[in-house]
C-alpha cells in the first residue's frame, strides 16, 4: 500500500538479538491515524546488540513512515533506554549508539513532528513487531 498519504503515522518497532550480542533482527508495524496497518517489515540485521537492533528498527521504521506521511509520526518502542536517549533524558556513552542516535535524528527531518513513547511488551502492535522479529531470526 505504498504511497498512502496520511497526516499521522503510528510506528511500532522492535529489535532483538539471540544472545547479547548475537544474531539480530528487526520488526516494524506502520499504522495510519485510524489504526489500519499500512506497512509491515522484518529483516535479519546480522551480529548486533539489543540496543543497536532497537535503533536499527526505528531507523528503518522512519524510512517506511516517510513513504506514507510527512506530518506526525508517533513512535512506540518497548526499549525504555532508547526512548529516554531519544527524548534527551539519558546520555549516550557508547559511540556506536551515538551514531545510530544521530541517524534517527537525521530521519526526523522528513517529518514536522516525531514523538517517542515507551510502551510495554504486552502492547498488541509491539507483540506483532516482535513476532516479525522472531520470524526473521528463525528464517521463516
Amino acid at each position: 500500500m505504498s504511497g498512502v498519504i496520511t497526516t499521522v503515522i503510528k510506528l511500532y518497532t522492535d529489535g532483538a538479538c539471540s544472545g547479547n550480542p548475537g544474531p539480530g533482527a528487526i520488526g516494524i508495524i506502520v499504522l495510519d491515524e485510524n489504526n489500519q496497518e499500512i506497512d509491515a517489515y522484518a529483516e535479519c540485521i546480522g551480529h548486533t546488540t539489543n540496543n543497536r537492533a532497537e535503533y536499527r528498527a526505528l531507523i528503518k521504521g522512519l524510512d517506511l513512515a516517510a513513504k506514507h506521511c510527512r506530518k506526525t509520526v508517533i513512535c512506540f518502542l518497548d526499549s525504555d533506554v532508547v526512548v529516554k536517549q531519544l527524548n534527551g533524558d539519558y546520555r549516550l556513552k557508547n559511540d556506536e549508539l551515538r551514531r545510530l542516535f544521530h541517524e534517527v535524528k537525521d530521519k526526523e527531518r522528513a517529518f514536522e513532528r516525531v514523538v517517542y513513547n515507551h510502551t510495554h511488551r504486552s502492547n498488541h502492535y509491539i507483540r506483532k513487531a516482535d513476532s516479525l522479529t522472531r520470524q526473521a531470526l528463525s528464517g521463516k
